[in-house]
C-alpha cells in the first residue's frame, strides 16, 4: 500500500462561500433591518436563567449607497474566553455579507499557503464566514433583547 504524503491543495468552493455570505446577509438584515437608512446598533443578550452569558453587539460603522460596514463583537464574555470581534462588509446590491477583518487581521486572502508566518489556516476566510453564520444563527434562535437594569 502506497501512502500519498502530499496533501491535496485547498481550493475555494466559491458556490459554498457565496451561499454562506448570502445567508449571513439574511441573518444580519433580520437583526438590523434599518442598517441602510440610519446608523444603528443593537445588542442581543444570551442568558441561561438569570445568568447573562454574553451579549452580541452589532454596530453600523459606515453606510454607503450599496454597502454597509458593521462591527460585530461579543460583550460580557467569560474572563478566560477570547472575545470575538469582527468587521463585516454588507453588500446590499449583491445581498451578501462577508468578514473583512477579525481581531487585528484585515483583508483575508481566499487561500493561504500552510504553514505561514501568521499561522492562518488555508481556508481562514471561509472559516470566519462560517463562524459568523453560526454566531448569528445562535443569537437569532436563543437571544433576547438586552433590557436595561432598572434601579429602584
Amino acid at each position: 500500500m502506497v501512502v500519498n504524503l502530499l496533501r491535496e491543495r485547498y481550493r475555494v468552493d466559491l458556490v459554498e462561500l457565496q451561499a454562506v455570505c448570502e445567508a449571513n446577509y439574511a441573518r444580519l438584515m433580520r437583526l438590523l433591518p434599518a442598517m441602510r437608512d440610519e446608523p444603528s446598533a443593537r445588542r442581543v443578550a444570551l442568558s441561561q436563567g438569570e445568568h447573562l452569558l454574553g451579549v452580541l453587539a452589532l454596530e453600523v460603522l459606515e453606510t454607503c449607497p450599496y454597502t454597509s460596514t458593521l462591527q460585530v463583537r461579543q460583550e460580557h464574555s467569560l474572563p478566560w474566553l477570547p472575545v470575538p470581534q469582527l468587521e463585516v462588509r454588507v453588500y446590499h446590491d449583491a445581498r451578501m455579507a462577508e468578514v473583512v477583518s477579525a481581531q487585528s487581521a484585515r483583508r483575508f486572502r481566499s487561500i493561504y499557503p500552510y504553514p505561514n508566518a501568521a499561522m492562518h489556516q488555508p481556508d481562514e476566510k471561509a472559516q470566519l464566514n462560517l463562524f459568523l453564520g453560526e454566531w448569528l444563527s445562535h443569537c437569532l434562535a436563543c437571544g433576547h433583547e438586552l433590557e436595561p437594569v432598572l434601579l429602584g
